[in-house]
């Protein structure tokens, strides 16, 4: 857990010159400056009378600083205004709100947007101007397929790239980048999202100096900094000091606080003339940031910025999971390798043949460049390796040195200077012994990794010369030039290790005949299935919340939008009436999208009520409920039976059969329509393939509709998936098929297709049998 901002800085150096000798202890939380692309004022807690305004309030207000001092906001607003911003007062913390008000007692009577919250004793007030022409910033559309993207990324990069796109598209930056830490603090830009003119940076590495620690401190506080022009004349507040406590004020959560003149200089070096970056956070510590930069000043509304920062906060939610998955991924690929090499050596006689012989070897066991066998005198090798008398000068040197049964290491040369001569082939060791007594053993090996570096530049200090005087600048140069790091190869992941070690043990089993191991290892992928299976119990909760949450001032916004329309119309001009029509469109359209996914994740949420189910009345049901659409659109529903009674949940699977039968309704330019459904014959399995087909009951519904293109067979069964647009056969938010295959995947069971582009299309669904 980072330290706070205050424990890092020197306050005795408020005011002072900083300069890059002093700026790892500079007091960037009490600056006594703001940006001036707005004004603050601040409020004592208890009279709630300003106590500090910043100085350039006169160039928004025409009124003074000192015209101000020791008023209440009732200076500026009306009583009506006035009631709404007290009535935040009890509730304020350090999280944001915000709201909107005319200052009916200044000349010209502006909109402005007041940030409020409660910090170091004091209520803050930040004024944003707003333009008569300012529209909603809130883009539904662009949030709908954000929130869709993240939850469908397979990998971490994925993931990142998904959400610098994201926010791209919706600030209209320059240039947007994930910047993630490393262990030694440094940062790579790993994701980016770019006008086409720009140089890349993606790859490209930051040394730790480039964010001093009390800013790494103060972004775990606050998450989101905003410079909209980087040549901006800082305003002071008037008086510097607070005068209850003589110290200047704590600004770490102030949206218009004034940053580092380092930090201004170093973002001018890069060319970057306005910026924005937003938190990563994960278990309380600074996983990586946001960079958002443009190449001219740019001012992002507040409500922009306020998505990007749910945008950041949905994705440091969600990042755990992908990581997770992620490495599950890759864990299941090792453990499947490892079960075959287990299976292939009981099936030997020479129990060792198991593990080079076989179509899968060593090699497979995880990523490696060659492997080596020695046992009973024997050497065997497999892929790329030292020479025979290099491997026996390794294994004499393994003999004499190392003790434990499992040793790995990442660079064989730092533990024998003459592993050099190996670093083509063995730069990375693991081994494992054979016996109690060291001398038998199986090595893994990986080649030297050339590990070139691409640094954003040099990051050494610069002198210059300004006005006969020499001073230190930050780093000019932001041109890629390469360190190299040599005699290292990848690290070995800990699951690999405990590959080596079940493997290790594995074989020890064979040669003492112990059983109880291998059912260790079946207790192993268990705990992997139920890792999985929580990760998608937390994902489905984020899914929930997230759904929840987001009803309510969507809900705000369309209730507004139709006052709007009932009310000030004919004000409007006809463009102003169908642009406000367009909005309540819209926010409809996203609450049927959020009612999809609340629904989705309600199915993972909830227990099966298994019971004997006839298929034939439930067949009935379904068609009872849709008998006024088949008249309408002359469908004839034949049902091949009778069919038979099973264990299932019939509320689900009524569910389950109204959207496929819908959806045959739908998906079709027949005149006359038929659909069939039925009983599959025996031994139908899904894409999956099942183990054991006659353990399932498998029922299809057919229809002679439109098809669907076999490239579309997986896709349409992912969330907000529609192949058409919303305005033919009959719309709808494409979450249908998604939350049947959910249920049926409750059952144990699988939903799949069987469809060519013209000649219609067969849904299969299959239901897990009780044992």
């Amino acid at each position: 857990m980072a330290q706070p901002a205050a424990l890092l800085t020197d306050e005795s150096l408020f005011g002072t010159t900083i300069t890059l000798t002093n700026c790892d202890r500079e007091p960037i939380h009490i600056p006594g400056l703001v940006q001036p692309y707005g004004f603050v004022l601040c409020l004592d807690e208890a009279s709630k009378v300003i106590v500090q305004v910043s100085d350039n309030v006169e160039a928004y207000l025409s009124i003074t600083a000192d015209q101000l001092l020791g008023k209440g906001l009732d200076r500026l607003l009306k009583p009506d205004r006035l009631a709404a911003v007290q009535a935040l007062w009890p509730g304020l913390g350090t999280t944001p709100r915000l709201l909107g008000a005319r200052l009916d007692y200044v000349q010209g009577q502006p909109f402005f947007k007041l940030i409020l919250h409660r910090y170091d004793g004091l209520l803050w007030v930040e004024f944003e101007p707003v333009a008569e022409t300012e529209v909603s910033a809130l883009d539904l559309p662009s949030l709908n397929s954000t929130l869709a993207q993240m939850l469908s990324a397979t990998t971490v990069l994925e993931f990142c790239q998904y959400a610098v796109e994201q926010v791209r598209e919706i600030t209209g930056f320059a240039r947007v980048g994930m910047y993630r830490f490393a262990a030694d603090e440094s940062g790579e830009m790993i994701a980016e999202a770019k006008r086409a003119d720009l140089p890349p940076l993606l790859g490209l590495h930051y040394p730790a100096s480039d964010i001093p620690q009390q800013a790494r401190a103060m972004y775990l506080k606050n998450w989101l900094r905003f410079i909209p022009d980087v040549d901006y004349q800082a305003a002071p507040l008037v008086p510097v000091r607070n005068p209850a406590t003589g110290r200047p004020p704590d600004m770490t959560h102030a949206v218009l606080r004034s940053v580092s003149p380092i930090h201004i200089q170093y973002l001018k070096n890069m060319g970057v003339a306005a910026t924005m970056t937003v938190s990563i956070i994960q278990d309380g510590r600074l996983w990586g940031m946001l960079m958002c930069h443009h190449d001219s000043p740019r001012l992002v509304s507040y409500e922009l910025r306020e998505l990007c920062l749910f945008i950041a906060r949905t994705f440091s939610a969600l990042l755990p999971t992908k990581e997770q998955l992620e490495l599950s991924a890759y864990q299941q690929r090792v453990q499947q390798a490892q079960a075959r090499l287990f299976e292939q050596m009981g099936s030997q006689a020479d129990f060792l043949a198991g593990l080079y012989q076989q179509p899968t070897t060593l090699l497979d066991a995880f990523d490696c460049g060659g492997a080596a066998i020695l046992f009973e005198g024997k050497l065997i090798t497999l892929g790329q390796t030292p020479s025979e008398p290099q491997l026996r000068e390794l294994l004499a040197w393994l003999h004499d040195h190392v003790r434990q049964d499992v040793f790995y290491t990442d660079s064989y040369a730092r533990h024998n200077p003459a592993g050099r001569a190996l670093r083509a082939t063995a730069s990375g060791l693991l081994a494992i012994t054979l016996a109690q007594e060291p001398g038998e053993y199986v090595i893994w090996f990986r080649p030297e990794r050339l590990q070139t570096v691409a640094w954003a530049g040099k990051h050494e200090k610069v002198q210059q010369m300004d006005d006969g005087q020499l001073f230190i600048s930050p780093r000019q140069s932001f041109a890629a030039w390469s360190q190299e790091v040599q005699d290292t190869a990848a690290p070995w992941l800990p699951l690999e290790v405990e590959a080596a070690k079940a493997l290790r043990l594995h074989i020890s089993d064979i040669r003492v005949k112990i059983i109880s191991e291998l059912q260790a290892r079946a207790a192993n992928l268990s705990r992997l299935n139920t890792e999985l299976t929580r990760s998608n119990d937390e994902l489905d909760s984020f899914a929930y919340v997230a759904s929840h949450d987001l009803k309510e001032p969507l809900r705000g916004i369309h209730n507004y939008s139709v006052f709007l329309l009932e009310d000030y119309a004919d004000l409007l001009d006809e463009e102003g009436v169908s642009k406000l029509q367009t909005l309540v469109r819209l926010s409809q359209r996203m609450e049927t999208l959020i009612d999809s996914l609340l629904q989705l994740s309600r199915v993972g949420r909830l227990d099966l009520e298994v019971q004997p189910t006839d298929m034939n009345e439930l067949v009935g049901q379904v068609l009872d409920l849709l008998h006024p659409r088949l008249e309408q659109t002359h469908t004839t529903v034949e049902v091949r039976g009778p069919l038979p009674t099973i264990a299932a949940d019939p509320t689900r699977l009524q569910e389950v059969l109204n959207n496929l039968l819908t959806n045959a309704l739908k998906y079709s330019n027949q005149a006359s329509r038929h659909v069939v459904v039925g009983e599959a014959e025996p031994g139908k399995s899904g894409v999956r393939g099942a183990a054991h087909p006659g353990d399932y009951w498998v029922f299809y519904v057919q229809d002679n509709g439109i098809g669907i293109d076999s490239r579309h067979h997986e896709s349409i069964f992912r969330i907000f998936r529609r192949l058409h647009t919303p305005d033919k056969y009959g719309g709808g938010t494409g979450a249908g098929l998604a939350i049947a295959k959910k249920m049926i995947e409750k059952h144990g069971g699988e939903l799949w297709v069987e469809s060519v582009v013209g000649q219609g299309a067969t849904f299969y669904f299959s239901i897990l049998k009780p044992i």
